[in-house]
């Protein structure tokens, strides 16, 4: 097929299949939660088993999918960004080469999908995948790019997500010390 145009949806069915597996295990071990603290039968009174694990699976899921859609939007960002810097493609025909690798991040979603039960498999299949996916994009992006350009573009983002991760760890520890700092000793 020749429509550039052909994996279009395959970013939104990923989302969808990588929100809904990561939905799942979290739905589990909140219900799990809410059995071991006792707000689990009162919310039987007023929700039924199946209602209340479509409620929360609903609710998850469109957590997630807001975060997997905020990540793929910081992602594409930074990468049009070191493609700005590094790249002596003037036209853009190398983003639509490396477009292919949209089914990289699907495969994923659909094998994320069946490890739904455990947290360390879908770590390793969304971390594996987002660095398979990368390693192509490079390849892809190679030929038209000199090796001076390739290594700063791989470098480019690397720090670049370094700093991202860096500070995101930043926020959340300063504000598990905030919390921690507020609550009264016993």
């Amino acid at each position: 097929m020749k429509n550039p145009y052909v994996f279009g949806f395959l970013p939104l069915i990923t989302i969808l299949l990588f929100s809904l597996s990561v939905s799942i295990f979290t739905m589990n071990k909140v219900l799990d939660l809410f059995k071991v603290i006792g707000v689990y039968s009162g919310m039987r009174e007023f929700l039924s088993d199946l209602e209340l694990k479509i409620f929360l699976l609903i609710i998850f899921t469109l957590i997630y999918f807001m975060l997997f859609s905020a990540l793929k939007l910081i992602a594409e960002t930074i990468h049009e960004l070191g493609m700005l810097f590094f790249s002596k493609d003037l036209e853009g025909k190398t983003i639509s080469q490396a477009r292919g690798g949209y089914v990289i991040f699907f495969v994923g979603a659909v094998i994320s999908a069946i490890g739904f039960q455990s947290l360390p498999i879908l770590l390793l299949v969304f971390l594996s995948t987002a660095f398979i996916y990368f390693v192509y994009v490079v390849y892809k992006l190679s030929s038209s790019m000199s090796l001076l350009g390739t290594v700063g573009l791989i470098m480019f983002e690397i720090l670049v997500w370094s700093l991202f991760l860096a500070l995101v760890i930043y926020v959340i520890i300063k504000l598990y010390n905030g919390v921690m700092a507020s609550l009264p000793f016993l």
